[in-house]
């Protein structure tokens, strides 16, 4: 390991919570819950285990509730079934020396009422249907039409975040990642594109951000903040969102996040998955804005992680979908080896083909 390198693998507190090195495993998708009941199984624990070496995993986003569900076979973290499920996953890392945070989420318009309660239309902030579309049992398609949520609908929501939160607990997680990125419900809330309410929840930044830090504090009064973060998309176009002004609202956003102790900030720099230079964006100022640890995402490689952390651009560096192919990265990463290449055909749905059975570099 070349000695410019070595910012990348050292130890890192977060929160509360001594990190090995400073490479996170992003939340992937994988929708291979047990079917039925959304509950992780011995599959999903051999998958994390294999990538504990990580020095942080961070769950598949996992729905706080039926309502929150948007895509077939992802895990939920609200039954006694998931409870147990999960409890199987953590352990599993936990004895192979890894620490993990479970993603919570809730969806909001981006669902499809084949898989919400009764049938019934996914919620939103306001009724406006996103173009994008979902996965279901027979593949992918349009999401539903969402309807607006009624103010008196909000505050259950807000205690199924709490209720989810407590469900990790008896989990064994070690913390808890909020997904409030890539045009999700807290997202929607969020942006003037998607959300049009006239009440206390629409309107001025003050009022839109203000879901978001009843979630945050919801979550608090179950975890400590130095082991809760959250997860931000400021220019990311995923799922259809949009803001007029989203310098403004993110930074108000994070202040308000920095001033609540929150152990990190997950960032997507850029658009999902796609640019990084999408629209101008200063992501050094939410950087600078924030007192707990800056973790950054999208598209990283080897090079560019390795100067991000010497250079104090950000703490940590997560990577998602090198890790579906690359179960020992961090190794990869130490020694510069070449990355194996993901079996797209595999990502979404089936058994441990595409899932458990890439191998590391020793078995290679």
């Amino acid at each position: 390991m070349s000695p410019n390198a070595a910012p990348l693998f050292a130890p890192f507190k977060l929160g509360d919570l001594q990190l090995p090195n400073r490479i996170v495993m992003a939340p992937l998708t994988r929708n291979r819950a047990t079917h039925g009941t959304d509950a992780p199984r011995e599959l999903n624990a051999r998958y994390y285990r294999q990538r504990a070496s990580a020095g942080l995993l961070i769950s598949e986003a996992s729905q706080i509730s039926q309502q929150g569900q948007g895509y077939i076979w992802t895990p939920g973290c609200y039954s006694e079934a998931q409870v147990v499920g999960w409890r199987a996953v953590t352990d599993s890392v936990h004895a192979a020396g890894g620490r993990m945070f479970v993603q919570l989420w809730h969806v909001g318009r981006v669902s499809h009422s084949s898989l919400q309660p009764g049938g019934g239309a996914p919620v939103a902030p306001s009724a406006i249907r996103a173009k994008t579309k979902t996965f279901i049992e027979t593949g992918f398609a349009e999401v539903s039409e969402p309807r607006a949520l009624l103010i008196d609908e909000i505050a259950g929501i807000v205690r199924d975040y709490a209720h989810a939160a407590e469900c990790a607990r008896r989990a064994g997680f070690d913390g808890v990642e909020i997904h409030g990125a890539n045009g999700y419900l807290i997202d929607q809330f969020l942006r003037d594109g998607s959300n049009k309410r006239v009440d206390s929840y629409g309107g001025s930044i003050d009022n839109r951000t203000r879901f978001a830090l009843e979630v945050v504090d919801a979550i608090t009064s179950v975890w400590s903040p130095s082991r809760v973060g959250i997860r931000i998309a400021p220019v990311s176009p995923a799922n259809d969102i949009q803001d007029s002004s989203p310098a403004a609202l993110f930074g108000s956003l994070v202040e308000k996040l920095s001033e609540r102790g929150l152990a990190y900030i997950h960032v997507i720099e850029g658009a999902t998955q796609g640019a990084r230079d999408i629209l101008p964006f200063d992501f050094r100022a939410l950087r600078r804005a924030f007192r707990g640890a800056y973790i950054a995402n999208n598209g990283y490689n080897r090079e560019m992680a390795i100067e991000a952390v010497q250079s104090g651009a950000a703490d940590l560096i997560a990577f998602g979908r090198p890790y579906i192919a690359n179960p020992d990265l961090v190794e990869r990463l130490r020694v510069g080896a070449p990355l194996a290449e993901i079996d797209r055909a595999t990502l979404y749905g089936g058994s441990e083909h595409g899932y458990t059975d890439y191998p590391a570099m020793a078995a290679s």
